[in-house]
This record gives structure tokens, sequence and C-alpha cells, in this order.
């Protein structure tokens, strides 16, 4: 599955984070190791040299992922004309028949990593409950068949970053 190509304001502005720092301060700190083990000779058995190097790689790989997808990403902000509908970005709660409650975020799948409360725009409950309304009812499709879901409220978060 395609991962959808949209952020958050404030996703952008972590993921732009994580660039700078991974690229300014990481990779020279762990460079400076590396330089440093393979000073002292044979490298073969030298466990400083290979373990930082195999971070310098994992860096290396995170800050080329992280470069194409901010060119590539592109960013959603709040619009008044989305009020009372779910759409990218929305806080939503939910319920179900049996009285259990959800809350959580709609944000961009780059977003949802060490985050309970957000889920990507791509999940099957997100692709349910857009467009709808307060008190509207949502099927979602799971693997063990169609749950019935309840719109109880429908924020935006306002930003001026």
């Amino acid at each position: 599955m395609k991962k959808t190509d949209l952020v958050t304001r404030e996703g952008y502005k972590k993921l732009k984070e994580e660039l700078d720092f991974l690229w300014k301060e990481r990779r020279p700190e762990i460079t400076k190791i590396v330089s440093w083990a393979a000073s002292l000779g044979d490298r073969s058995e030298n466990a400083d040299y290979t373990y930082n190097k195999r971070i310098l790689r994992e860096i290396d790989r995170r800050v080329r992922y992280l470069r194409k997808r901010l060119d590539i990403i592109r960013v959603v902000d709040y619009n008044p004309q989305q009020d009372g509908k779910v759409f990218f970005g929305a806080w939503v709660d939910i319920e179900n028949d049996d009285g259990d409650t959800l809350k959580f975020r709609i944000v961009g799948p780059d977003e949802i990593y060490g985050r309970k409360d957000y889920i990507s725009i791509d999940s099957p409950m997100a692709r349910a409950l857009i467009k709808k309304e307060v008190d509207d009812e949502a099927v979602v499709t799971t693997p063990e068949g169609p749950k019935v879901w309840y719109v109880n409220t429908i924020t935006y978060q306002q930003n001026d970053l």
C-alpha cells in the first residue's frame, strides 16, 4: 500500500528537526568516533569502529529517507471549511455499541510513530471516518468483520506555526 504524501504542520516541523539533528549533530559526533577508532589500526577486530560504522550507515539511511520524504510530502493546514466534518488533522472522539470510546487524531503515516493517540490517514478507521459528521456512524472493515463506530466529537487544532 502506498503511503499518502500528507503531513500536518507540526509533523513536518518534527521531521525537519529530526533531519537537522541527525545531519548537524549526531552524524558529526559518530564520524569523529569512527575516525578515532580507525586510527587505532586493525579495523577487523575493532568493536568501536564496527559498531559506530553501523550507526553511521543507519543515520545516513534515515537522512536519505527524510530528505526524499520532505521533498514530496505536502503540508495540510487547518481550514475553517473543515469544521463539522472529519478530515485530515481532525481530533475525533468515537464510540461503539458496547460503550468503548476512542479519541485520536488523523495524521500522515510519517507522524504516527511514538504516539498512541494518532492514526494514519491510510488506516481503515480513518478511511471510514473521512467526511463523517457528529452522530454519523462509520463502518470499519476489520479482520473479524465490519465494526460500527459513532462520531461523538470532531475538533481541529489551529496552529500559528
